[in-house]
């Protein structure tokens, strides 16, 4: 979906710093996070890592940028709590106040219409056979669609609208966009589009530089002839 959380590409958010030796987690309620989230699935209550990836991503704002790598994980759980019914928002405002923290600083944001998965995955893995024989081929020229997503998707922002040439195929993939929002699985074929840096960010870019996405076949277009 647009949202905040799809920062590809924009400005203005400074040098990204790399920590050395960095530790898995930085406090011990990173921690917790962290294994709430697998409890959530031996629950029911997160069904697939799609339906976690567009809790996350509709969180505050704010928070978003502010809460951090498990924070945001944090916000997202939460989301799906409420929507499961397990709490309540305002029981979870209740616990940050008795805590000592800020409503203000609050990340979780429910919707009002929250996705139902009333199915399981069908395997470990992301990758299904599929019986429909793939749209195009390595050396395909293609453009990426360029439309708004209202939905969870893996097309990001930058990309869209773009020509780029398809350099390897994956075979087919559980489809995020439908797989959030339990509209089942539908794989689709998967494959990595390479895009010249110039397409991209203009005649700005760094020369004879490139950025290889892998998307879905429902993002792509065959390429007008030149």
């Amino acid at each position: 979906m647009d949202g905040i959380h799809d920062l590809g590409g924009k400005r203005g958010f400074g040098q990204i710093v790399r920590e050395p030796n960095e530790p898995a987690f930085h406090e011990r309620w990173e921690a917790v996070v962290f294994a709430l989230s697998g409890a959530l699935g031996a629950a029911g209550v997160m069904r697939n890592v799609d339906q976690f990836r567009h809790a996350v991503e509709r969180i505050d704002p704010v928070a978003y940028l502010d809460h951090g790598y498990y924070g945001r994980w944090l916000g997202g759980i939460e989301n799906l709590l409420v929507e499961a019914g397990l709490v309540t928002q305002r029981e979870i405002d209740d616990r940050v106040q008795r805590s000592g923290g800020a409503l203000g600083r609050v990340a979780a944001r429910p919707s009002d219409t929250p996705d139902r998965i009333d199915y399981a995955p069908e395997g470990l893995e992301a990758q299904r056979p599929l019986a429909a024989t793939p749209k195009f081929a390595v050396g395909d020229a293609v453009v990426t669609r360029n439309v708004p997503s209202t939905g969870h998707s893996r097309l990001p922002a930058y990309a869209r609208g773009k020509p780029g040439e398809v350099i390897a195929w994956h075979g087919g993939w559980v489809f995020p966009d439908a797989n959030a929002h339990g509209h089942g699985e539908r794989p689709a074929h998967l494959y990595t589009i390479r895009f010249p840096g110039q397409v991209l960010w203009g005649t700005g870019a760094e020369p004879d530089t490139a950025v290889c996405l892998d998307l879905f076949e429902p993002y792509l277009e065959k390429a007008a002839p030149p």
